[in-house]
């Protein structure tokens, strides 16, 4: 079982920064592939980005590739989602997922969410 957590969202100006935090309960979260998703007001929760449990191959969405970028500290059971240049239409919730294959996140079917941190950015 592995519960995840975030932190770190809040409001921020167009061209800002954010730095989402997951942090994951349970001994094996370093064999776990972890990812972040969003979910804009009326939309559909959608893939941002996701990093493998062991190599740090990451995958990204292409509407957030060059500007945000994901990491893991598997010593503190943590994974990040460091996000520049924010946009207006980046403004969501931004959920945590754990997943034992990395093709579950890119599939959107994770074995575990978080509940979700809210980014808005205004313009």
């Amino acid at each position: 079982q592995v519960q995840l957590v975030e932190s770190g969202g809040g409001l921020v100006q167009a061209g800002g920064s954010l730095r989402l935090s997951c942090a994951a309960s349970g001994r094996t979260f370093s064999t776990y592939a972890m990812g972040w998703f969003r979910q804009a007001p009326g939309k559909e929760r959608t893939f941002v980005a996701a990093i493998t449990w062991n190599t740090g191959t990451t995958n990204y969405a292409d509407s957030v590739k060059d500007r945000f970028t994901i990491s893991r500290d598997n010593a503190k059971n943590t994974v990040f989602l460091q996000m520049n240049s924010l946009k207006p239409e980046d403004t969501a919730v931004y959920y945590c997922a754990a997943a034992r294959f990395m093709y579950l996140l890119s599939d959107s079917n994770p074995n575990y969410w978080g509940q979700g941190t809210l980014v808005t950015v205004s313009s």
